[in-house]
Order: C-alpha cells, then sequence, then structure tokens
C-alpha cells in the first residue's frame, strides 16, 4: 500500500504503523559503525556543562518553544550562547536539559531517526509517534541517569491530523506525558512554570505567547543562578521558535531582543 493509499493526513503515517523493525542506528551497530559505549564507573565528581531551563507554550493552534542560552558546570558559567532548541523535523521542535553534549548528540540522532524513518517508509510518523520515540530514547540513556548524566527534552509540534499544536514532556526514566498548556525542564524549570502557573491564559496570539516566554525566562533567571536571562549589553538573548501549520520556524533574533528590552525595562 503506498503513503497515499493510507488513511490520515496525506504524507502521514498513522500512529499504530509503528517504526521499522531495525532503526538507523541499530543498523549502524549492527555493522560496527558506532561505538557501542557503556560506561562503568561512576561520574560523581565530573563537572561537565548542564543545560538549564527549557520551556513550550501552546497558543492559538502552534506553539511556542524557548531556552535560555547558559550552560554551567558546577558553580562556574560553561557557556554563554549555547542553543538548546532544534528543530526534529519539518513539524515539530525538541528541546534539551541536563547534560549538555549528551543531549545534544541524543537530538542529532533523533532528527536522524526521523529523517530515515521518512525515506524508508515514505511518509511522515504521526506527532504521538515521535514522543513515543523520544521517550524510548530517553529511556535507553537510564543507566547514564543513574551515573549522574541526565536528559530530559521538551517536545513539540503541529499535529498534521487534528491541525493542532502539541506539547510533550518526559522525566528521567522515559515516561512521555502529553500537555495541554504550557511545560517547564531544567534548574529553573519550577520557577518559569510557577511564572506561567500565574500569568498563562488560553487563545493567546504569537505575539503575546513570545512575551511570555521571555518574560518566564526573565523571572527564572532572578531565582535560579543557572539560568542566564537576556544579556542586552552583549546581545545575548534566548533560542525561540515557533511550530505551526506551517512548519518550524525560528522567531528573528531582532524580535526577540525588542520583547527582551521590554520585558527587562517593564520588570517591576
Amino acid at each position: 500500500m503506498s503513503a497515499e493509499d493510507r488513511p490520515g493526513a496525506p504524507g502521514l503515517l498513522p500512529l499504530e504503523s509503528g517504526l521499522p523493525d531495525a532503526s538507523f542506528l541499530t543498523l549502524l551497530e549492527s555493522r560496527d559503525l558506532v561505538p557501542r559505549w557503556r560506561p562503568a564507573g561512576s561520574v560523581e565528581g565530573l563537572e561537565v556543562p548542564e543545560g538549564t531551563t527549557v520551556l513550550a507554550l501552546c497558543y492559538g493552534s502552534g506553539v511556542v518553544m524557548a531556552g535560555d542560552r547558559r550552560a554551567t558546570a558546577g558553580n562556574v558559567i560553561a557557556h554563554k550562547r549555547i542553543q538548546k532548541v532544534f528543530p526534529a523535523d519539518e513539524y515539530s521542535a525538541v528541546a534539551i536539559s541536563g547534560t549538555a553534549g549528551m543531549a545534544v548528540e541524543l537530538i542529532k540522532l533523533f532528527q536522524t531517526e526521523l529523517e530515515h524513518y521518512e525515506k524508508i517508509e515514505g511518509a511522515r510518523l504521526s506527532l504521538e509517534g515521535k514522543a513515543n520515540y523520544l521517550a524510548r530514547m530517553v529511556r535507553s540513556q537510564l543507566p547514564l541517569a543513574f551515573q549522574g548524566l541526565v536528559v530530559v527534552p521538551l517536545f513539540c509540534g503541529f499535529d498534521e491530523l487534528e491541525r493542532t499544536g502539541k506539547l510533550y514532556s518526559f522525566d528521567v526514566v522515559g515516561g512521555r506525558y502529553e500537555e495541554q498548556d504550557y511545560a517547564t525542564t531544567g534548574s529553573g524549570g519550577a520557577e518559569a512554570k510557577s511564572f506561567l502557573k500565574a500569568t498563562y491564559g488560553a487563545d493567546l496570539a504569537e505575539d503575546a505567547a513570545l512575551r511570555l516566554a521571555v518574560e518566564a525566562l526573565v523571572a527564572a533567571a532572578e531565582e535560579d543562578a543557572a539560568t542566564g536571562g537576556p544579556d542586552l549589553r552583549r546581545g545575548i538573548y534566548p533560542n525561540v521558535v515557533t511550530v505551526t501549520e506551517d512548519g518550524y520556524t525560528v522567531v528573528d533574533e531582532d524580535r526577540i531582543a525588542a520583547i527582551a528590552a521590554d520585558v527587562v525595562e517593564h520588570r517591576p
């Protein structure tokens, strides 16, 4: 049966179609083209860069996803301009928190797996299927999590079947949870969530959603030293994207700079 003959949106496989029997990573491992590294020792005391606060919130029929730009190693600022929000594919995005290097590699593999699936099947995996697969990838990192190398993402996208934006959060053991309004994670996630709880409203316009995302990151930065707020003098602003029926879009930095300057100026 061709992709055109399957039920649902054009070019989209239903969730129950599942993943191919062998993923791209499995194929590479079977030919010894990637190392099968399994750490045996403890990493206690090893200071590696940690990505901190990311968040996402639903608006209209889309989702805004944002992350601060700071990475820390212990009590030291390791990076001031790290990217924490990435495209998963044309209609979805993923944000990282936790051990930065491992998280970035996990996302690269996730992107490759989705691309591989689409090439093999001739259609995109459903949004829920993508979230399930990401949960499986997080669960596979559990042995590393027990050693302190934790990766916890956020995932969002535009559901082409239901024609709306959706948002998923995860826990360290690979639990996957669909959120109806907003979600946060990372060291400043609790502060950002408290801010959104007090200010979020349904049916936000895009401009209001962008401002709310920046405000939540600023609120988190005021309480959490590991979260980097906007640095107007150095031109360091949050990494912000939207995912709508038009696909994944990086919000122009000039637009975020103007929002950040106004938020900082009027912050009580």
